[in-house]
């Protein structure tokens, strides 16, 4: 007999049907996955003939074959075992109803005694299904929380097969759950240390605030232990809370690599991720031969901070450039291609040199010339310029340090300004596509990063003292219509232009 249900695949974060034929006649005994399905797919075979022999199915000896359609896209992970094994009892003639309902979807992974175990990427499946016009979904208990998240659905939680195969054959009484959605901002984590911890640095602490209030790149050099990571490690706690749909995106980069959590079914605050400088540029971008985001995605509408940016590898680090450009991740693969968002706060931090001292006043540097050449030489001309502050630190006086002179900002008064500057730029692009200034194409800049008069004497000159190029150049006045942001001011004046200079690395650090 042949039977048809209805699952679902992922590529990348985006969910498709997928229809699961089984049909189980008489033969040879031999039980075939087909429609390019991969190794934990055609293991869902051993998994499911355990699972329905534990749950007081009978399992017959014969041809059983499953086709996964449409059957010119890879099929990756374990969910399809709820609906092969549930097909397998419609067509061996064990379900009373005869046949599966088309218009139910049925996600989950099957453990030997029948138990229904939670599926990675649950949420962007869900998301997909439900553009499909599928509005009714059976799926693991384990997955409620996070499925409750798409809005409109009919959710139907399951412990294991023998409930799932008892609710369709009306034996079971199960409560179908109207998923609706979740409400309220995101959260800024009470853990996130204070700018205020940082003594002195008030200029750096400036710049911090200026990336975040536009989610500007930011490079820090310096030599070692002026607060370089301290800074980095500061900036989301500065940064404005997720909205709603910046929640959702982000949660479903999560789902598909499997790290949302019970209990937290939804990631509520601003990423941070900060990768060690050994990480592959699989790991780091995305990829695998199964393909997974990487941290740039996991960093989505978030902070990615490469502390020792020059100990990174070159390749590493160009793969950075489409990514800063674009804001997506995209990997190709032979079986097709699939895109993660990675719309990401670049946050980096490096040594002028190896030893760390070049350009130090009180400890001399011990680098030749041509090392350290060779050791800035990791961080590409095209990649630096795609980063839009770059700041100098120099070792703070005792006078700071001891707290007996200077101001110490706190990450309140940062946050204050950059909550100002995010609700200018929210109500300037609404209806554009975009939410903030590092956003800005090349026509919205020559529409809204209008300079008053002698701004144009200011840029032309360092336009060729700096060698700026086109791409630096937009990235100048990106940075000064946030500055002016900041001050609530329409215009971008010299004074914010200046400022928006002065975060443009000096050539005897990279030369």
């Amino acid at each position: 007999m042949y039977s048809k249900t209805l699952s679902a695949s992922l590529y990348g974060l985006s969910g498709e049907r997928t229809w699961v034929e089984v049909d189980a006649g008489r033969g040879m005994p031999v039980f075939s996955v087909v429609g390019l399905a991969n190794q934990s797919v055609r293991e869902a075979k051993e998994r499911i003939h355990s699972a329905i022999i534990n749950c007081g199915f009978r399992f017959d000896p014969g041809r059983i074959t499953v086709n996964l359609t449409p059957a010119n896209r890879k099929k990756d992970g374990s969910h399809y075992d709820l609906a092969i094994a549930l097909g397998y009892l419609y067509s061996s003639g064990q379900m009373a109803e005869g046949e599966a309902p088309e218009a139910m979807a049925f996600l989950g992974e099957l453990s030997l005694d029948g138990r229904a175990l939670p599926a990675e990427g649950v949420l962007p499946m869900l998301t997909g299904l439900q553009r499909s016009g599928i509005r009714t979904v059976m799926l693991p208990a384990a997955n409620l929380e996070e499925a409750k998240l798409v809005k409109g659905l009919l959710l139907v939680p399951v412990n294991g097969l023998a409930q799932a195969a008892g609710w369709l054959n009306g034996e079971e009484k199960l409560k179908p759950v109207e998923a609706a959605g979740a409400a309220g901002l995101g959260l800024t984590p009470a853990e996130i240390p204070d700018f205020s911890d940082i003594r002195g640095q008030e200029m750096v602490k400036r710049a911090a605030q200026v990336a975040a209030a536009g989610m500007h790149g930011m490079l820090m050099i310096g030599p070692p232990g002026v607060g370089k990571s301290m800074v980095g490690k500061r900036i989301p706690g500065i940064l404005p809370p997720l909205s709603y749909a910046e929640q959702l995106d982000v949660s479903q980069v999560y789902s598909a690599a499997g790290l949302l959590r019970e209990g937290r079914p939804m990631v509520r605050e601003r990423p941070f991720r900060a990768p060690h400088h050994s990480i592959s540029s699989a790991a780091l971008i995305g990829g695998g031969s199964r393909p997974r985001p990487g941290e740039i995605s996991l960093a989505h509408t978030g902070v990615l901070f490469l502390d020792e940016l020059a100990e990174f590898s070159s390749h590493t680090l160009d793969m950075l450039r489409q990514p800063l450009e674009d804001g997506v991740a995209v990997i190709d693969r032979a079986g097709g291609r699939c895109e993660y968002p990675a719309d990401f706060m670049l946050v980096a931090a490096t040594n002028p040199c190896r030893c760390g001292f070049y350009g130090d006043p009180v400890k001399p540097c011990s680098c030749s010339e041509s090392d350290r050449k060779r050791y800035m030489s990791r961080i590409s001309g095209p990649l630096l310029d795609r980063i839009d502050l770059h700041v100098v630190m120099e070792r703070p006086v005792y006078g700071e340090m001891s707290g007996a002179e200077g101001k110490r900002t706190g990450s309140a008064e940062l946050r204050e300004g950059v909550m100002r500057a995010h609700a200018v730029q929210a109500a300037r692009y609404d209806g554009l596509g975009i939410s903030r200034n590092s956003q800005l194409t090349a026509a919205l800049i020559e529409r809204f990063c209008v300079m008053e008069e002698g701004c144009r004497d200011i840029i032309s000159a360092a336009f060729s003292r700096l060698g700026l190029s086109a791409r630096a150049y937009h990235r100048v006045l990106k940075t000064a219509r946030t500055i002016a942001d900041l001050e609530e001011a329409e215009l971008i004046s010299p004074l914010h232009l200046s400022e928006a200079l002065s975060y443009r690395l000096p050539e005897k650090y990279f030369g």
